[in-house]
């Protein structure tokens, strides 16, 4: 990780200018079953989509609160990288996608018999949000209605 003296100066000036909030942890929800029986999600933030399907993410201010659903048997290979963050390396996702959305390692799991099924879509973000706003009120509560509807027992948040 950069520290903040490597960042560009307008990236330098952005950060200590930033109205940084403090927030208290949400309450944690334990899981109800075992992992070798449970469903899972994962849910990225490095603005993975499907170039052929859905819209790139966009570069505006405050950042693209919107996502993406991945499907179960995407062939990782294929999705675009949509991060918007100009700060972004994108060098290790582009040589492998399970990077930043270890969708394979997951299917392994299931595999193995350590863990239950994996969901049959996964949500994908745009990490570069700087007003959450949108993402906290709308964006989030839709996501966690599909996997709800979804049956997922337990999501995997990746962070990019």
């Amino acid at each position: 990780m950069a520290t903040l003296a490597e960042l560009p100066l307008k990236y330098q000036l952005l950060l200590a200018a930033y109205p940084w909030r403090s927030v208290s942890p949400p309450a944690w929800t334990p899981l109800t079953r075992p992992l070798r029986s449970a469903r899972m999600a994962l849910v990225t933030s490095a603005g993975l989509y499907h170039p052929a399907r859905d819209h790139r993410f966009v570069a505006k201010r405050g950042g693209d609160a919107s996502f993406r659903w991945i499907d179960r048997g995407q062939d990782l290979s294929e999705l675009g990288i949509g991060q918007t963050s100009d700060l972004f390396d994108r060098g290790a996702i582009e040589a492998d996608r399970n990077e930043a959305f270890p969708l394979d390692r997951l299917e392994e799991l299931v595999q193995r018999g350590e863990l239950g099924s994996l969901a049959e879509r996964h949500p994908s973000f745009n990490g570069s949000i700087t007003v959450p706003t949108r993402l906290v009120r709308e964006g989030a509560p839709a996501v966690v209605a599909e996997l709800t509807r979804d049956r997922v027992d337990a999501a995997l948040l990746v962070p990019v």
